[in-house]
């Protein structure tokens, strides 16, 4: 896929970066239920990947994966999960946090380019919205089991169950709120930025 580098994608890609750190380091962006927070930083994720494709989804990604990561040494709000993890293996813990959010945006920016061939803009848009938290639910719970499933954290927290109903019954609250706010969000703000013409009309192949 083409992706055009010009002074509009980088002031967006520069808005959307100020609105993530901005969701990081305040307690706007994070509502917390339980041990884990619902968070809106998957939103500026999926109008990455809306306005500026696949590769501008990773770029977002990779923002928010570094600025989750740093929530796990204290700075922006605080994750004591992630305190946690750190404490455990630095190393696995910047992965946990880093990879998933990159994958997100990547796959979020694919999703829309295919979901935009065969319906509306709206429809693209929400579909990706959606998509894009459920993404980061699936992949950070995913490599979260991965990395830490055999420490005595996760153990814990498991405490015997199935993996499968584990996370269900940990996120799932979680999930479906941000599932909802990223859909609607990104369907709204996505609309509107298709007719202000700030979103290809005719995206193009993913492999053009």
């Amino acid at each position: 896929m083409k992706n055009t580098v010009n002074t509009r994608s980088l002031a967006l890609m520069g808005f959307l970066t100020a609105l993530t750190m901005i969701f990081s380091f305040t307690p706007i962006g994070t509502i917390p239920i339980g041990p884990l927070s619902v968070t809106l930083n998957v939103i500026p994720i999926a109008l990455a990947a809306v306005v500026l494709g696949p590769i501008g989804g990773a770029a977002m990604g990779a923002v928010f994966g570094t600025l989750s990561f740093l929530q796990c040494i204290g700075i922006g709000v605080p994750s004591a999960m992630g305190a946690t993890l750190f404490a455990i293996d630095p190393f696995l813990a910047f992965v946990q946090r880093f990879v998933p959010r990159v994958l997100v945006g990547l796959f979020a920016g694919l999703i829309y380019l295919g979901v935009r061939k065969i319906s509306n803009a709206y429809v693209a848009c929400a579909v990706t919205g959606f998509c894009t938290a459920f993404l980061n639910t699936a992949l950070f719970m995913s490599a979260l089991v991965l990395l830490f499933g055999n420490t005595d954290y996760m153990k814990e927290l498991i405490a015997g169950r199935n993996i499968l109903a584990f996370i269900c019954a940990f996120v799932g609250v979680n999930a479906l709120l941000e599932m909802a706010a990223c859909t609607l969000v990104t369907g709204a703000v996505g609309a509107a930025l298709y007719k202000a013409r700030l979103i290809p009309q005719k995206p193009a192949a993913a492999g053009s």
